[in-house]
């Protein structure tokens, strides 16, 4: 499996409009790797996207992707589905009528959400209306084969997110695109060859100590920190693992991850932070 970063950061990107602090003002004088779009992974040999945050457009273009042969979504966040109008892309503007639809798959909770918050299911159901794409509404238990990969999505622990079990010979991917609060990793799960989660809100900072979150901060009620996340990571013990879904009130920019990484590695944890465009082959 080729599976590509489009997008690394959460609900907020690095630059954030409006922000001066060094993280920001150092991404936009850089670019990438010290940029962040939002959320969002291409499974290059299954046409596979996860997820469509606002900046997937530009993602796209970026990463020379020319058609989705389907669509995973994981939870109804916006970060992760207002970018649905680009399933405009399936239409032949210049032959009125011609369209190349994309499968879109719905987890069971999902498709709930959908239906309550944002508008997303109508938008969606209109571009079904429209021949740009076909919904696959899945029950909690189904499973999805795409060429030669078994794929499972299972909730969480916050139930209403999903993630996904890719099985492809006797290779096995783990992909977490989001909200691991609570989350006790099952033994299915234990010793994948890759496993993707998100990051976590940085509560310590991982080099310094220092705290970077007030104890009392209500956001410590409802995310996962850094921490738990990798002690998730050593229950699991995958072969490499690799964190994303990093925003701008981490305080870390892209150099400090690199040291984190040499540190985690130097403790016997193979983990890698994501940037956008990062590829890597299972």
């Amino acid at each position: 499996m080729k599976i590509e970063f489009l997008g690394t950061a959460s609900a907020i990107s690095i630059p954030r409009a409006g922000c001066a602090c060094p993280v920001c003002t150092e991404a936009r004088a850089k670019g990438l790797p010290y940029s962040r779009s939002g959320p969002g992974l291409f499974i290059h040999d299954l046409g596979l996207l996860i997820d469509t945050s606002e900046d997937i457009n530009m993602q796209l273009n970026r990463a020379g992707i020319m058609h989705i042969d389907a669509c995973l979504y994981s939870h109804w966040h916006p970060d992760h589905v207002l970018g649905y109008r680009v399933w405009e892309m399936n239409a032949d503007l210049h032959h009125p009528g011609s369209t190349r639809p994309t499968d879109v798959y719905v987890p069971q909770q999902v498709a709930v959400d959908l239906r309550q918050f944002l508008g997303a299911w109508d938008q969606l159901t209109y571009a079904e209306q429209r021949g740009l794409v076909r919904l696959h509404e899945l029950a909690d238990g189904d499973t999805i084969t795409l060429k030669d990969t078994r794929i499972t999505p299972f909730r969480l622990a916050e139930d209403y997110v999903y993630a996904f079990l890719f099985e492809q010979g006797d290779r096995r991917v783990l992909i977490a695109p989001d909200e691991l609060h609570n989350w006790a990793p099952p033994p299915e799960v234990h010793g994948v060859d890759l496993a993707i989660l998100p990051i976590g809100v940085v509560e310590f900072h991982p080099l310094s100590g220092a705290r970077q979150i007030p104890e009392d901060h209500y956001i410590l009620q409802y995310e996962a920190t850094l921490a738990q996340t990798l002690d998730m990571v050593r229950t699991m013990q995958p072969q490499h693992a690799i964190l994303t879904h990093i925003d701008e009130p981490s305080r870390l920019g892209y150099d400090d991850y690199i040291r984190l990484e040499v540190k985690l590695q130097a403790e016997g944890l193979n983990i890698q932070f994501a940037y956008d465009t990062l590829q890597v082959e299972v």
